[in-house]
């Protein structure tokens, strides 16, 4: 079995048949559909992950005391990180590899999808329980040709990918000091902020609309996630601040 038949083949066959089922037989609302429906599943998972950002955020005041203490020492900086994490219940491997190695194929899949459209070459590769669907109309209501680019519709995702990337990245803990040192990680979350989106609508402006219909809806979901799983997320920034300095733990 090889990558085809495991992502592409999948999601293609999921997607069609959304769309047969779906009354109205709108492409724009079985794709949203099938985006929700893979939110859903995922959404454990990506709790997870944003609950690590949120807290991992909380702590770089902890972090850069124990990079400052430890500077020369490495291993020192690594276990002393993995403990500071373990005190707070968040799980790195957890939190940021396994989604993303989770979600990265579905990505590429679905790009695979949405990028070769619907057509009868792609027809083929239905099973054999799916229905043909035939022609499918590409207009999403009467204002996108979703098979092919827009460049309102990739700025409208670009919109959504700031303000989804800043509730992650402001940091529950802003007021360090005016003469603070520049931080290389929030150098790079304020870089990420403003050119992801940046980096959206180059990407999707020229390529079939379906993806940047994808891109929104997904967007949309995240940003509400993010809110319920932060509105449960307690800030931990003030509590390392003022709890005993794992930094000296031998």
């Amino acid at each position: 079995m090889n990558l085809f038949q495991i992502f592409y083949q999948p999601l293609l066959n999921a997607l069609v048949l959304i769309y047969h089922y779906l009354p109205g037989h709108s492409f724009g609302l079985a794709i949203i559909a099938l985006t929700v429906l893979i939110r859903l599943l995922l959404y454990p998972l990506v709790s997870e992950s944003i609950r690590f950002q949120r807290i991992t955020a909380d702590l770089q005041p902890k972090l850069k005391e124990i990079k400052k203490i430890h500077k020369d020492d490495k291993e020192k900086q690594a276990l002393l990180t993995m403990d500071l994490f373990k005190q707070h219940k968040v799980n790195p491997f957890g939190g940021i590899v396994l989604p993303l190695l989770i979600q990265l194929p579905i990505l590429i899949g679905l790009y695979q999808v949405f990028y070769y459209g619907i057509t009868s070459k792609t027809l083929a590769s239905l099973y054999s329980f799916v229905p043909d669907p035939g022609v499918i109309d590409p207009n999403f209501l009467g204002l996108v040709n979703l098979a092919q680019g827009s460049v309102f519709m990739a700025g409208f995702a670009a919109i959504l990918q700031y303000f989804q990337t800043k509730m992650v990245t402001n940091p529950a803990v802003k007021d360090r000091g005016k003469n603070k040192e520049i931080d290389p990680m929030e150098e790079m979350q304020k870089y990420t902020l403003y050119v992801f989106p940046l980096i959206t609508v180059f990407i999707f402006y020229k390529l079939p609309s379906a993806l940047s219909l994808y891109w929104i809806t997904s967007s949309i979901f995240s940003i509400v996630q993010q809110y319920i799983v932060l509105s449960k997320t307690r800030p931990v920034g003030a509590v390392a601040l003022e709890s005993p300095s794992v930094a000296g733990r031998d």
